[in-house]
């Protein structure tokens, strides 16, 4: 086991990190299911590791798998809500 790990958030450090509390997490670490949440702004905890998450991007749920690098920041860093632009080409051309 790793000694604790300081979390760095926005928040006052006596509120603590902003998480929502998910009731089947035991269930989706032994059946490997995702949670499909809209909580974006949820801080990833270092008992989420391992855990499929999907995460609603505004349009559809993408799917996050949570690593050792990813604790301390929000599930919705890693759900993309923007498209990356590209200019289509014309008929005429």
């Amino acid at each position: 086991m790793q000694p604790s790990l300081i979390l760095r958030s926005g928040r006052s450090a006596w509120k603590g990190p902003f998480f929502v509390a998910f009731p089947n997490l035991k269930q989706a670490l032994e059946d490997n299911v995702p949670i499909r949440t809209n909580a974006r702004s949820c801080t990833i905890l270092p008992n989420f590791v391992g855990v499929r998450f999907m995460v609603h991007n505004g349009k559809d749920y993408l799917p996050v798998t949570v690593t050792q690098d990813m604790i301390g920041h929000k599930l919705g860093e890693f759900s993309h809500t923007k498209k990356r632009f590209t200019y289509k080409a014309t008929k005429n051309r």
